[in-house]
């Protein structure tokens, strides 16, 4: 048996709204030099029984903006359903079973009461998520492969800007957030060998010390280091990779959508918000430039409600 841990994030570049990071647990009765095909195989037939025949992948491809979220919503909620986490009604019920036996969630963003008056799903019937994850979770198992969890870790402006004052830059922080809910993930493993997937981290090569950080050990071995990819043992049982266009793989193309889909619900929030505060205000999906354009235009509002920039505006 091999554990296989895939994270991702949403929202790394923006100056509006939170970064998203989100992790997924797989298990596969096979050892770890299987696995890179046991899941690809595993994602073709999930493939096969959603409509479009694809169920996940890169979020990038699955959902652009305009196009709704239709597809990253089934994605996610199929996944959730597998994993044994239901089939959440509302925004806190959605937040909560991702964040189990994570941290305790830092302050609420200005746009909290619009994320908790979110009803979900918006675009899918919930009993059709289950009736295909029910044939998804089959199919899967058949090829001894099992989601075991889902879980994610959103940082808003606040806590983003604590953490720079800290003397963390943005690629730390992207960092070390990853690697702690990899490591919780990690504490699933039954003396069985773990193989960690992540997308690369912005432009950065060298990891070896947020591993040892995340993973509290000395026992980090850098295995290749490549403008494509920077591959680790960690400790004897474990592996840890951060490649280029990981999106491909099973584990980290459901985190990239997991992630994706609650980084889209927030900014659904957030317009809701400061639009229902200044008429007119054109909604933004928080990058730099329009970013830019959103702060002028709704810099009236921001002061009208006494909200502090930094629990709005993520500093680069």
């Amino acid at each position: 048996m091999t554990l296989v841990i895939g994270t991702d994030e949403a929202g790394y570049g923006p100056n509006l709204g939170p970064l998203v990071v989100a992790a997924t647990a797989w298990r596969l009765e096979a050892g770890p030099a299987a696995v890179e095909h046991r899941l690809a195989r595993a994602l073709e037939e999930a493939g096969r029984l959603a409509p479009g025949g694809r169920l996940w992948g890169d979020s990038k491809a699955i959902y652009r903006g305009g196009r709704g979220l239709e597809g990253l919503e089934r994605g996610v909620l199929v996944a959730l359903a597998v994993a044994g986490q239901g089939q959440p009604a509302i925004w806190r019920d959605l937040i909560a079973g991702l964040t189990a036996d994570g941290p305790e969630p830092t302050a609420a963003p200005p746009e909290q009461r619009c994320l908790d008056d979110l009803s979900l799903p918006w675009h899918q019937a919930a009993g059709a998520c289950l009736k295909l994850a029910a044939a998804v979770d089959s199919r899967l198992a058949a090829a001894g492969v099992s989601l075991e969890a889902v879980r994610c870790r959103l940082v808003q402006p606040a806590e983003f800007n604590r953490l720079l004052d800290e003397g963390l830059n943005k690629s730390d922080i992207l960092s070390r957030i990853t690697l702690e809910l990899a490591a919780r993930l990690d504490g699933r493993a039954h003396n069985e060998p773990v193989v960690i997937w992540c997308d690369r981290h912005g432009g950065r090569r060298r990891y070896a010390a947020q591993v040892t950080r995340a993973f509290d050990t000395p026992l980090v071995q850098p295995l290749e280091e490549t403008p494509r990819c920077s591959r680790y043992a960690c400790g004897p049982r474990r592996t840890i990779e951060f490649s280029v266009a990981g999106e491909s793989r099973l584990p980290i193309a459901v985190a990239s959508m997991t992630a994706k889909y609650l980084r889209e619900l927030s900014m659904q929030a957030f317009n809701s918000h400061w639009g229902s505060r200044q008429t007119g205000l054109k909604p933004t999906a928080g990058y730099p430039v329009d970013a830019v354009r959103w702060r002028k235009e709704g810099a009236a509002a921001v002061e009208s409600a006494g909200t502090s920039w930094d629990a709005v505006w993520r500093r680069a």
